[in-house]
């Protein structure tokens, strides 16, 4: 089990999103608590469950050597005294091709563990796309648009 113990839920967050940016495995580790009920969907995969399980996907990841700049948007922080839920839009831009299309909206789950917070749940789906805005009308000059 990791010696790291992070505070809040928010400070459990923010080492994620820095170890998913950084590509930094240990801290990826020491965020996510140690139990077989632990589960991750990356955005159009497959539900992952299990420590080891969602770990060896962060490691394959990483390995990629895909780097990533994270600007995440919108947050909306549920919490008790021993669960907290984040909802969140992740702004993602990738190193070398630039921002990705959509965003991606995430709900994050922390539990405290212990005398810290760590993540049991991580699930992205791709963000709707926006509609289309409505098309203009072809109005004749100088008519009036009412109700």
């Amino acid at each position: 089990m990791s010696t790291k113990i992070f505070p809040t839920a928010q400070d459990a967050e923010t080492a994620f999103y820095e170890a998913l940016e950084h590509g930094d495995y240990p801290t990826m580790v020491a965020v996510w608590a140690e139990d077989e009920e632990v589960v991750c969907v990356h955005p159009g995969g497959p539900r992952l469950r299990g420590t080891d399980e969602v770990l060896a996907q962060w490691k394959r990841i990483f390995e990629g050597g895909q780097r990533l700049q994270l600007r995440i948007t919108n947050q909306v922080v549920i919490a008790g005294m021993m669960i907290a839920v984040h909802s969140v839009q992740e702004n993602i831009t990738i190193e070398g091709e630039g921002p990705a299309p959509h965003p991606v909206v995430a709900t994050n789950v922390y539990q405290r563990i212990g005398p810290g917070w760590r993540m049991v749940a991580h699930h992205a789906s791709p963000a709707p796309t926006p509609p289309a805005p409505a098309p203009t009308e072809n109005r004749l000059p100088g008519s009036a648009t009412l109700h």
